[in-house]
C-alpha cells in the first residue's frame, strides 16, 4: 500500500534509555511509539474527548507488530497511522514505523472496541464518528 494512505504522522525522538543490550531500540518500545500513534489518532477524532465526558471511548483489544528492521539511538521514529478498516462497534488501525532515513523499521496492527464504561457494553460507531473516522 502506498503511504499516501498514511494522514496520520508523528515523529518520536527516540531516547537512549530506550536501547537494549544489543544497541538498538527494544522491540517494547516499538509497541510504545504505537500507542502514541493510536492515542493521536483518539485525539484527532475526537474520541478522547467523547471519553472524557461521557465515559464511552475506544478499547484496545488486539495490537500486533512485525519488526522489519532495528531503530537506533540517536535518531527519530516516523510513525504513519490510518483506519484499516471499520466495523459495527470496532476499528482496526495500521501503523508504519520508519527511520531517520526512510526505511520500513516495523508495520502494525491494533484493533479497537467502542466501550461505553458506564454500561460494560459495546456501543455502536455513528455515522457522524464513522464520517470522521474514515477521514484518516
Amino acid at each position: 500500500m502506498d503511504d499516501v494512505a498514511f494522514k496520520l504522522s508523528l515523529k518520536l525522538r527516540i531516547d537512549w534509555s530506550e536501547m537494549d543490550t544489543y544497541q538498538h531500540v527494544n522491540n517494547v518500545n516499538f509497541m510504545k511509539y504505537m500507542q502514541s500513534a493510536r492515542v493521536q489518532f483518539w485525539e484527532v477524532t475526537g474520541l478522547a474527548q467523547l471519553y472524557s465526558e461521557t465515559k464511552k471511548g475506544p478499547m484496545l483489544v488486539s495490537t500486533q507488530c512485525d519488526f522489519k528492521h532495528p531503530l537506533f539511538f540517536p535518531g527519530d521514529v516516523i510513525i504513519k497511522t490510518r483506519v484499516a478498516f471499520l466495523k459495527n462497534s470496532s476499528f482496526g488501525l495500521q501503523h508504519r514505523l520508519y527511520n531517520d532515513t526512510g526505511k520500513l523499521c516495523a508495520e502494525g496492527h491494533d484493533v479497537a472496541v467502542c466501550f461505553d464504561f458506564n454500561t460494560d457494553k459495546t456501543f455502536g460507531i455513528t455515522d457522524q464518528l464513522r464520517q470522521i473516522m474514515m477521514q484518516y
